[in-house]
Parts: C-alpha cells; sequence; structure tokens
C-alpha cells in the first residue's frame, strides 16, 4: 500500500506541473494575441486620424479653390453644404434599409428562406400564388359554407370516447 500512496503522490505532483505548464502556455498566448490587436487597434487609429486630416485638407483647397471666384463666405458656405450632402450620403449608404437588399436578406432569398418573418410574395419560380389567401377572421360556427359544423363546447366532449382527427 505504501508503494500505491507513493504514486498517487507522483499522479498528484505531475498533474499539478501538467495545469501550471497549460496556464504558462495559454497566459503567453493570450498575451501574444493580444499585443498584435492592439498593435492592429493603433493602425486604424492612426489610419482614421491621417484621413480626417486629409478629408479636412481637401475640404480646405476647395474651400479656397471656390473663394478664387466667390466671396469667402459663400465659397465656405458652398463647402459645407457639399460636406453636409456628402456626410448625409455616406449615412445613408452605411444605414440599411428595407428598399435595398443587404447581403443578408440577398443570400436568405437565394436559399429560400424567409426572413424578417414574413412571407415571400410570389414563389421563386414567378408561378401564382406560394399561399392560399387568410380570411378575414375566425371562421363562425353555424355561418354559411361551413357545412353546418361549430366547434364542440367542453361539456359536449366525452373523455371516455377515442379521439380521431379528420
Amino acid at each position: 500500500m505504501d508503494r500505491l500512496d507513493h504514486l498517487e503522490h507522483l499522479d498528484k505532483a505531475l498533474v499539478d506541473e501538467l495545469a501550471q505548464v497549460a496556464r504558462e502556455t495559454v497566459r503567453d498566448e493570450l498575451r501574444e494575441q493580444t499585443r498584435r490587436q492592439r498593435r492592429r487597434a493603433m493602425l486604424y487609429a492612426g489610419s482614421g486620424a491621417v484621413a480626417l486630416y486629409a478629408g479636412a485638407a481637401l475640404a480646405l483647397a476647395l474651400g479656397l479653390g471656390l473663394a478664387a471666384a466667390l466671396p469667402d463666405w459663400a465659397a465656405a458656405l458652398i463647402t459645407a453644404v457639399i460636406l453636409g450632402v456628402l456626410a448625409y450620403l455616406l449615412r445613408g449608404a452605411a444605414r440599411p434599409s428595407a428598399s435595398r437588399p443587404t447581403a443578408d436578406t440577398a443570400t436568405g432569398a437565394a436559399h429560400g428562406r424567409t426572413l424578417g418573418g414574413t412571407a415571400p410574395g410570389t414563389p421563386p419560380s414567378g408561378l401564382g400564388m406560394p399561399y392560399p389567401p387568410m380570411p378575414p377572421g375566425p371562421p363562425e360556427a353555424g355561418a354559411p359554407g361551413t357545412g353546418g359544423t361549430r366547434t364542440p363546447h367542453p361539456d359536449d366532449i366525452d373523455p371516455e370516447q377515442p379521439h380521431h382527427r379528420a
């Protein structure tokens, strides 16, 4: 038995050492991934700052070019209107709209799936209606065209009779 106790001690020591090595390996890998992501984020931030200054320089050049032919206030106003229209168009291009198909709706329609919880207006083949029309309301008991059938009342149901579905 002493020999088995000694092996249990070795197993515990081995498991502890393996867990420590695994923790250090995971920690080192996460540190390296974080370092790469931080570098990438700094490059994106620098790129955005340079693009902002480039846009400002372009707006200044446009204003100065217009100021050569127009009064300064008119050139500044025209430049502001052009930049406002450009910002509006860029915002519209970034925002998905119901009339313009996005990548998700285009792929969903191509695979025959219904996105957004609504059925398509026509089947993909373009022939006929995909579904029968919905009635305006629930069927009424004894209404004309229902064949005189009515919904059974809970008191009319006999629990001992077998249940058959038509």
